[in-house]
């Protein structure tokens, strides 16, 4: 494996190896060693730029959460805009995109890990799923607000079935997109029935 060779923004460039190793071979595989050789470089880059392995693994998840509160804000915005199921379905498959939802079981089994994300974000909740909630949340009180869904909706309780319910179907075994998108449509239509406005 080269040693020498310039990686021109490092941090991005192992963020992007660490989750290529992710996807491809699961949460277990994600060493300091298969990070820096699928990045093609040396493993003495990553420390240069991380104080240790759990140091580069708090800032990837870091990262992974910028990149869902902007998707958050993207949702946040189409309140009031386009079709309520549509917006959440969309949503929903971003937010649990694949590199979210290989983060989640590489938070839970790494002791070191969890404690560190709670000591960088103190009352962060559990990774991914934390920000994914807040999110779905912020969209349907924004709707309930402009009279989109029902005034009396229990957004809380939406919110948990839409994120509980979105992150089992999409953490299952792989499936086409067109059978994801049909699956998430499904639980946002049948989630939303009773609150959105009826239609002759």
């Amino acid at each position: 494996m080269p040693t020498g060779v310039r990686l021109h923004d490092p941090r991005q460039q192992l963020f992007d190896a660490a989750e290529r190793v992710l996807l491809r071979d699961g949460p277990s595989a994600l060493t300091s060693r298969a990070v820096t050789d699928e990045a093609g470089c040396a493993k003495g880059v990553l420390h240069r730029h991380f104080d240790d392995f759990d140091g580069f693994l708090v800032a990837l998840v870091l990262d992974q959460e910028a990149r869902l509160a902007h998707e958050a804000e993207v949702l946040r915005a189409a309140a009031g805009r386009g079709d309520v199921v549509d917006n959440l379905a969309r949503a929903l498959l971003v937010l649990f995109g694949p590199v979210p939802l290989a983060i989640i079981p590489l938070v839970t089994f790494r002791d070191e890990l969890r404690a560190r994300l709670r000591a960088a974000v103190p009352g962060g909740g559990v990774a991914v799923l934390a920000p994914v909630t807040t999110a779905v949340g912020a969209y349907l009180r924004a709707e309930r607000d402009v009279g989109r869904i029902s005034r009396d909706a229990d957004v809380d309780s939406l919110t948990l079935t839409l994120v509980g319910g979105g992150h089992l179907l999409l953490a299952g075994a792989p499936s086409s997109d067109a059978h994801d998108r049909d699956d998430v449509r499904r639980l946002v239509t049948t989630a939303l029935a009773d609150v959105l406005p009826r239609t002759r």
